[in-house]
C-alpha cells in the first residue's frame, strides 16, 4: 500500500518541489492551503485541505489517514499581524498536535543551518522552539537544516543588476545554497531512511566574492565588488534592534548575521547557482 503524505507550506518555494517529488515517487499527496484559490498552483494533487495553520480549529482532520507530514511552514517577514512565534512555532505546533492525535508515523520539519546556535535571532527563536518540541514528541522526526535556497540568492542578483555588489568584510566567508528541486529529493530520501537531522546544501561551495562575481556575470556586467568594513554590519544590526521593531529588523538581522561566518552544509544535488542566476537574469530582462 502506497504511503500517504501531507505537505504543509506547499505553496512556498520548497513546498511546491516537495509535492512534485512525492508525486513522482508514487505517493498519495494531500496539500494544506490557506484558501481555495491556491489550489490552482498544483496540477497533480490527490486531495486539498483548506485551513489556517495558526487557527487550530480549522485543522481538524488535516492529518487523518496520512503516514507522513512534511512542514515547510515559516515566514521570513512578519506581516498581516503574524509573528515568527505565531507561524514558525505555534503554527507548526498546531500541526504536530493533529499528527500526534491521528498517530502519524513521521513528521519532517524544515528549519535552517546553525539554527540551534542562533537562537538569539527572532527568526530562529521560534523555529528552534518548535524543533525542541518535535524532538520530545512521541513521533518519528526528521529535521532538515538547509543552507539557504537558490531563491534566497536573488537578493545578490538584484544588487548586481545595478552593476556593483556590496559585501561586508573581505567576502571570503563561504556557503553552499541548494536548489529547491535538489532539496526536495533529499527531504524525501531522509524520511525514507529515518534520518533524524541533517544539514543540506548544494554541490558548489562558494565564497561571497565568488557569489557576487557569478551574479554580475549573469547580467554581463564587469566585476565590481565593494567591501564594507565589518563594523558597519554590526552597527547596522544595533541600529535596527534599537530603533525598529522585530517586524522590521527580523529578516535583516538574520541576513546580516549569516553573512558574518561560513555556512557550509553537506553537499547534495546537481543544480548549480551559476545556471540559476543566468536563467533568472534572462527572466527578469523580459519582464
Amino acid at each position: 500500500m502506497r504511503k500517504k503524505a501531507l505537505v504543509a507550506g506547499a505553496t512556498g518555494y520548497l513546498g511546491q518541489y516537495l509535492v512534485k517529488e512525492l508525486k513522482k515517487r508514487g505517493f498519495w499527496v494531500r496539500v494544506l492551503v490557506r484558501k481555495e484559490t491556491q489550489k490552482n498552483l498544483f496540477n497533480s494533487v490527490d486531495e486539498f485541505f483548506v485551513g489556517q495553520i495558526t487557527n487550530p480549529t480549522t485543522l481538524k482532520g488535516v492529518t487523518e489517514g496520512v503516514n507522513w507530514v512534511f512542514s515547510t511552514v515559516g515566514i521570513t517577514r512578519q506581516k498581516e499581524g503574524l509573528t515568527y512565534m505565531n507561524v514558525d512555532y505555534q503554527g507548526n505546533s498546531n500541526l504536530l498536535h493533529e499528527a500526534l492525535r491521528d498517530k502519524v508515523e513521521s513528521f519532517q520539519y524544515i528549519s535552517a543551518i546553525n539554527g540551534n546556535s542562533l537562537r538569539h535571532l527572532k527568526i530562529f527563536e521560534a523555529k528552534e522552539k518548535f524543533v525542541d518540541e518535535l524532538k520530545l514528541a512521541s513521533i518519528n522526526h526528521s529535521i532538515m537544516r538547509p543552507n539557504g535556497f537558490f531563491s534566497d540568492m536573488r537578493d545578490f542578483l538584484k544588487m548586481a543588476q545595478g552593476g556593483r555588489v556590496y559585501l561586508f568584510g573581505n567576502g571570503e566567508f563561504r556557503l553552499n545554497p541548494i536548489h529547491g528541486e535538489d532539496l526536495a529529493q533529499i527531504c524525501v530520501h531522509n524520511m525514507l531512511n529515518n534520518i533524524e537531522e541533517e544539514t543540506v546544501g548544494g554541490i558548489d561551495v562558494l565564497s561571497q566574492n565568488k557569489l557576487a562575481e557569478l551574479a554580475l556575470k549573469a547580467w554581463g556586467k564587469p566585476i565590481k565588488i565593494t567591501h564594507l568594513p565589518d563594523w558597519t554590519r554590526r552597527f547596522s544590526i544595533w541600529l535596527l534592534r534599537t530603533f525598529t521593531s522585530s517586524k522590521t529588523y527580523g529578516p535583516i538581522e538574520f541576513f546580516l548575521t549569516a553573512m558574518a561566518h561560513d555556512n557550509i552544509a553537506n553537499p547534495y544535488g546537481v543544480k548549480r547557482l551559476e545556471d540559476f542566476f543566468k536563467t533568472e537574469a534572462n527572466r527578469m530582462k523580459i519582464q
